[in-house]
């Protein structure tokens, strides 16, 4: 079996492949992408990054972030703050994602979203108003643990942090969070499926990881 081969990029080259990649699928219809990755991997830098290239490319891009989807903290710090567990299991507010973003956007969907819906810092809703896309929109969401719970995506990029660089790059109040995402990276095993694999242990030089077949 032939190995994986790593390719060397600057951040400038990536965000011109990935907004090729992406104004090119599913031309004259919503696509929906993943830009899956660990704070440390700032995830949220490159889906912003890819906004106005998608743009000049022809296609409407709408950002998400996960983080606004949390669920309320009587739900999520039911076990405390700090508890990795919990966080692997239940922050997210995946239904609120599938229901309010990801299935509307997809096919036979209304096209009408919301793009931020919980407020973490004064743990109320957002209530901000219905949208609706562009025919052609890109919706690019950033967020950890993105690709484990079968989330309806089209498109998957995973932000690939080795354990040394994640635990050095993790800042230090989220690094009780660390074993949230070494489990992800071991029963998850995203960088086995997504359909883009960038390892980024420095932010100033990603690699994109090319399957051979």
């Amino acid at each position: 079996m032939a190995a994986m081969r790593v390719r060397p990029v600057s951040f400038a080259a990536l965000v011109d492949e990935l907004a090729d990649r992406f104004a090119g699928q599913q031309p004259g219809r919503r696509l929906r992408v993943a830009v899956d990755g660990p704070p440390p991997a700032a995830p949220g830098l490159l889906a912003d990054a890819l906004v106005d290239p998608l743009r000049v490319r022809g296609r409407a891009a709408v950002r998400v972030s996960a983080g606004d989807f949390l669920r309320p903290a009587s739900v999520r710090l039911e076990f405390g703050r700090t508890d990795p567990d919990a966080f692997y299991h239940g922050w997210f507010d995946e239904a609120a994602l599938r229901r309010e973003v990801l299935e509307p956007a997809g096919p036979g969907g209304t096209g009408t979203i919301v793009t931020t819906l919980w407020d973490p810092e004064t743990d109320r809703a957002t209530r901000e108003p219905y949208s609706t896309l562009p025919p052609s929109a890109v919706i690019l969401m950033d967020g950890p643990l993105l690709l484990g719970a079968g989330l309806p995506f089209d498109a998957t990029v995973h932000l690939q942090l080795s354990q040394a660089a994640l635990r050095r790059r993790a800042e230090p109040h989220l690094r009780w969070s660390l074993p949230a995402y070494e489990r992800y990276a071991a029963e998850v095993a995203p960088a086995s499926f997504a359909d883009v694999v960038v390892r980024w242990d420095d932010l100033r030089h990603p690699a994109v990881v090319e399957d051979p077949s």
